[in-house]
């Protein structure tokens, strides 16, 4: 009877040591960032990354994440399927998808009005099967590792607004590396992004929703309007535009998101749901408080 008792003494211990926030944070990140860029180097021989195949390897890749990410949960953490749920889907993705197409079109227009963008021609179809690739794995890999595994873990420790600060500064400081980046650069990926995409997972508590802001705001950039998505080359999308003005304006070599204006209407629109999860006692305190 009392070795049965160390026993369980022993396992609940190890129990308590493997749910511990940080210890989740740590093995679901590795997780699911290994076996993603495992796939997509296994995968990449085999696709023609412009074409249909890398649209669909995108999309396995994607799929994959998601399916490690909830063994996670399901098998380490003992919780349900509660982020991702395939009965919200179909709700929650088209509105991330209108909200992120919607604001990236509505600062676009916003520069454009200041003479900062112009319009040469229409390119016709350009690169749209590597785009929707692109915007599938960023915005799901992306969306898992920042806000489902880092946000939300860093939450369950450190309360809410510490988590947000944090994994805003980390999603901009991730960009520094991107070619075309700097300080400033980072930083406005860290407002606009970090607390947009932060607070649409705080809003709903489900990732489809940032998931679909994040893939619609890089698609719309790369595709629509044929800016570089996080600095590098810009794309050959729908649009042939030049950007023309100072890089407080125009991004500069990093594309829009490095714009003020992106800046000023992202965050907006971030700070907006921010409101609206504060009134609907969205905020958790550090777990010292919660005792």
């Amino acid at each position: 009877m009392i070795v049965d008792d160390v026993q369980q003494a022993k396992q609940g211990t190890l129990r308590r040591i493997i749910v511990f926030p940080l210890t989740l944070l740590i093995v679901e990140f590795l997780a699911v960032g290994f076996v993603a860029s495992l796939a997509s180097a296994l995968l990449t021989p085999f696709v023609d990354v412009d074409g249909v195949t890398g649209l669909l390897g995108a999309l396995a890749v994607a799929g994959l994440a998601i399916a490690i990410y909830l063994a996670c949960r399901r098998w380490i953490e003992w919780r349900a399927n509660d982020e991702l749920p395939p009965a919200a889907f179909l709700r929650d993705v088209p509105l991330g998808l209108l909200i992120g197409a919607g604001l990236f079109t509505l600062m676009t227009g916003i520069v454009a009005l200041m003479s900062g963008i112009r319009v040469e021609r229409v390119n016709g179809m350009g690169a749209l099967w590597g785009m929707l690739a692109m915007a599938v794995t960023s915005g799901t890999i992306e969306e898992i590792l920042f806000r489902g595994i880092l946000l939300r873990h860093i939450e369950s420790m450190l309360g809410t607004w510490a988590a947000l600060l944090i994994t805003s500064a980390l999603f901009g400081a991730a960009h520094l590396a991107n070619e075309g980046a700097s300080l400033f650069a980072a930083f406005a990926i860290a407002m606009e992004a970090g607390i947009l995409l932060g607070a649409a997972y705080l809003w709903t508590r489900r990732l489809w929703v940032p998931i679909g802001i994040h893939a619609a705001w890089n698609f719309t950039q790369g595709w629509v309007f044929s800016v570089p998505v996080s600095g590098g080359d810009a794309p050959e999308g729908l649009l042939a535009t030049v950007r023309e003005g100072p890089d407080w304006l125009t991004g500069g070599l990093f594309g829009l998101e490095a714009s003020v204006i992106a800046m000023a209407v992202a965050t907006g629109a971030g700070l907006l749901l921010l409101v609206r999860v504060v009134r609907q006692g969205g905020i958790r305190p550090p777990m010292w408080v919660k005792g």
